[in-house]
């Protein structure tokens, strides 16, 4: 499939500006783009391939960046740690949202929004208390419990970010598009 380049150059854009948000000193935890990008990605782009790319890409050129920032003593978040795979595995599978969301929807995409953040959250703790990382709760019912606790405050500031960045993109793509269309229709 052959892809325009203004889009490809809108989406590198995207993948750099969210990259550079993710990895700024002093941004709220759980507060990124990346789950909304796999949602508006799943839903809006027609190459499936392009769908998966836009957020695991920007994860990736904010984790080199983490990484560097670390190596020169200007952080202390490594940006390359053992079980980070994992997250890239989640951000991937919340593109599947995306399948299931119409970008002309409004209530499609505050679903999204919203199944985007809670999935990844019960994924990405269900997997922390399986290996035995944060707080080391115990193999438990009750533990599982407390862990899924330990994470609530990310859990409300990834629905905050992932509602405002789905804003961001969803708007942006409805005007971008009406606007074209406005104009192709006139011409």
């Amino acid at each position: 499939m052959r892809i325009e380049r203004n889009t490809l150059i809108s989406l590198l854009l995207l993948v750099v500006i969210a990259a550079l948000y993710r990895a700024m000193p002093g941004r709220v935890w759980g507060f990124a783009p990346h789950i909304a990008m796999a949602v508006f990605g799943g839903s809006v782009i027609k190459d499936r391939r392009l769908a998966f790319a836009l957020p695991l890409l920007s994860l990736l050129v904010s984790d080199l960046l983490y990484q560097f920032l670390h190596l020169q003593g200007l952080t202390p978040i490594s940006g390359f740690y053992s079980g980070q795979w994992l997250n890239y595995i989640l951000i991937g599978l919340l593109t599947f949202i995306g399948f299931a969301v119409r970008s002309n929807s409004v209530s499609q995409i505050f679903t999204g929004a919203l199944a985007g953040p809670l999935v990844y959250f019960l994924l990405s703790n269900l997997t922390v208390w399986i290996g035995g990382g944060g707080y080391g709760r115990p193999k438990t019912l009750s533990g599982l419990l407390q862990c899924y606790a330990d994470g609530l405050p990310f859990l409300q500031t990834s629905v905050y970010g992932t509602f405002f960045f789905s804003a961001i993109l969803f708007g942006g793509y409805h005007l971008i598009s009406t606007r074209l269309l406005g104009r192709q229709a006139r011409a």
